[in-house]
């Protein structure tokens, strides 16, 4: 399992510690380490829409001024490539699954149950 984020994340931070305290493995690719590309990005939005990935409530968002843009999703899915910090973290990848946020109930039923 990947987890994707940067450690300063508050919901990458729940994440991890949902994992550790179920000694869960996972491996941490770390944003601000490891730039994740076009390959990547375009494998999860086969598995997740634009909007769930494409964070537009962050400070990378509101810094870049691309509300002004108007972007549409293959402008969206540009910006993620070549911005990284506009991903909504953490993004797992798990089995053949796709999971963006943290949310308890969704990490219980699959990674638990």
């Amino acid at each position: 399992m990947k987890l994707y984020g940067i450690k300063t994340c508050g919901s990458v931070r729940k994440a991890i510690k949902f994992f550790k305290d179920n000694n869960i493995e996972f491996e941490l690719i770390d944003f601000k380490k490891t730039v994740v590309g076009e390959k990547e990005i375009s494998y999860w939005l086969t598995k997740v829409s634009i909007d769930k990935l494409f964070n537009s409530k962050g400070t990378k968002y509101r810094t870049l001024k691309l509300k002004e843009l108007n972007l549409d999703d293959e402008g969206k899915k540009e910006w993620l490539i070549k911005e990284n910090m506009l991903i909504k973290r953490p993004v797992i990848e798990y089995k053949d699954q796709v999971i963006v946020a943290f949310d308890e109930e969704t990490y219980k039923a699959t990674f638990l149950g």
